[in-house]
Parts: structure tokens; C-alpha cells; sequence
């Protein structure tokens, strides 16, 4: 999948789930997935900084 069909996919999932809920369950959802993001950058940050988590479990 190139970098145009993965924006295009992401772009579709997102009006299929905003079209199924309300603002407030929208905005929350919203919210919490930032917070994934951002969590998962932090431990992918980490890991590369220490070469920690990634390689002991594999």
C-alpha cells in the first residue's frame, strides 16, 4: 500500500466511525486515540533511545 492509498483508508475509516456517533462519543474517541498515538511514539522514542523493551522480548 503506497502513502496515497493508506491516507485514502484512513480517510475512509474515519467518516465510516464519525458517522456512526455522536459528537460527544466522536470528540472522546478522538481524544483517546491521540492518546494512543502519542503514547506509542513515546515508547517507540524510548526504545530507539535505549534499545530497550523491543529486542529483550523477540
Amino acid at each position: 500500500m503506497d502513502a496515497c492509498e493508506l491516507t485514502a483508508s484512513v480517510t475512509a475509516v474515519a467518516n465510516v466511525i464519525a458517522c456512526r456517533l455522536s459528537d460527544d462519543e466522536l470528540a472522546m474517541l478522538s481524544a483517546v486515540l491521540v492518546q494512543l498515538g502519542d503514547t506509542l511514539a513515546v515508547i517507540a522514542a524510548q526504545r530507539a533511545l535505549s534499545g530497550d523493551c523491543a529486542k529483550d522480548q523477540k
